[in-house]
């Protein structure tokens, strides 16, 4: 079969140890799927195909077919639609339908869907015979910006989100971005919530491209989604290059989903993932700017400001002769009309040699603040059935008024 030349394909390679590892290839169609399938060898191979319910109506039959010629056998699993389903009870079944079409550690899975079907799939690959080789077909913003970069896999166990899992990384990710024009609104909505993520922890300009452009992505012009899924596969890629297995600099990526998944657990899996994540970015925000005094786009203020209280407070100290301690420096602090919390004060002069304790972090003091702030952002009426733009709307207004509040 001969590669199908298409002048709209873009690829970004993933690298591991400065080895190319996988190739992330974005089109506007299925047609150069066999091609890039018969780069992977495995015309002699077993292929199972796995999707859920609603991609199933949309795409198994097309993507099916196509694949057919250029493998040994291609069959498909098939599990209803949802998180819910995100379990090892489904996965038993994935594992029982490979054992009794006698797939081995040659054969290869594909994962045809949203981020619940890339989850499970590739976990379902990473274990079975202790490791067979997968390919992401993500059909979903979410998981076309996301999920189906980086290798993690996992699935839901007893309510708690992601709980087993594996790192496993794909051979492949095939994007054809009009899937996006048949993804529902609230799917499309959802994944903005990652899309906004990669802007906020890794590239302002982005972000502000992002803002400027609301109206051509929301209409889902193909120029816009082109370039908003290579942006954001752009930024996963850094990230994932530079820290495959979340040791590090990865867990940026984790912004918003701390509290995120708290709520997803909380709603019982009522909100999709990409809602939860950017009421998590919400309420993450909120609780540092009430505990560090943080402020979305003003951080050189925030520099210039802690310099300010770091060089009064050495100035304080030199004054009294050292005789201060943290409760009255930050009483002199609020005489000279600085904002002042106790605990910040502490570290600072714990930084600098002038406080002989570190504060201690009683982290489970804030476990009723997060709790009213998750309660306070869900009571807000952010379900599945409001305006397409509200909620994404709502975090973009967020972070652009956070230094007004």
């Amino acid at each position: 079969m001969t590669e199908v030349k298409n002048e709209k394909m873009n690829r970004v390679t993933v690298h591991l140890d400065e080895k190319p590892i996988y190739d992330i290839v974005m089109t506007e169609d299925f047609s150069a799927l066999p091609g890039e399938i018969e780069k992977l060898s495995i015309s002699n191979r077993r292929l199972c195909i796995v999707t859920d319910s609603n991609v199933e109506k949309l795409y198994l039959n097309e993507v099916k077919e196509l694949l057919a010629p250029c493998c040994k056998t291609v069959i498909s699993f098939v599990f209803p639609a949802g998180e819910e389903h995100k379990n090892l009870d489904t996965v038993r079944d994935l594992y029982e339908t490979l054992i009794l079409n006698h797939f081995d550690r040659n054969d290869m899975l594909a994962a045809l869907g949203g981020g619940v079907v890339g989850d499970l799939c590739g976990f379902a690959a990473a274990t079975y015979l202790r490791g067979v080789a997968f390919m992401q077909i993500p059909t979903t913003l979410l998981s076309q910006v996301d999920s189906s970069i980086g290798g993690k896999t996992g699935v839901d166990f007893d309510a708690y989100k992601n709980m087993v899992g594996a790192f496993h990384m794909p051979k492949l990710v095939f994007t054809n971005i009009n899937t996006l024009q048949t993804l529902p609104d609230n799917q499309f909505s959802a994944g903005m919530g990652e899309v906004i993520k990669h802007g906020l922890i890794k590239d302002a300009a982005y972000y502000e491209w992002l803002l400027e452009n609301a109206a051509d992505i929301w209409a889902r012009k193909p120029e816009a989604l082109r370039k908003t899924v290579t942006w954001s596969n752009e930024i996963k890629r850094a990230v994932v290059e530079k820290d495959p297995t979340e040791k590090g600099d990865r867990m940026l990526l984790n912004f918003g989903h701390t509290l995120g998944h708290a709520i997803e657990k909380l709603k019982n899996f009522e909100l999709l993932h990409g809602e939860c994540v950017a009421l998590g970015a919400l309420a993450a925000m909120k609780l540092s700017r009430s505990t560090y005094y943080y402020e979305i786009g003003k951080t050189d203020k925030i520099q210039e400001r802690n310099a300010d209280i770091t060089s009064k407070i050495e100035s304080i100290f030199q004054e009294h002769k050292g005789r201060y301690g943290v409760r009255r420096v930050c009483q002199e602090l609020a005489w000279r009309g600085f904002p002042v919390n106790h605990k910040r004060i502490q570290r600072i002069m714990h930084r600098l040699g002038l406080a002989g304790k570190r504060p201690r972090e009683k982290y489970h003091s804030y476990r009723g603040e997060v709790g009213k702030v998750a309660d306070n952002i869900i009571n807000r009426d952010f379900s599945t059935d409001r305006p397409l733009q509200k909620w994404t709307t709502d975090v973009t207004q967020f972070t652009l008024s956070w230094g007004k509040c």
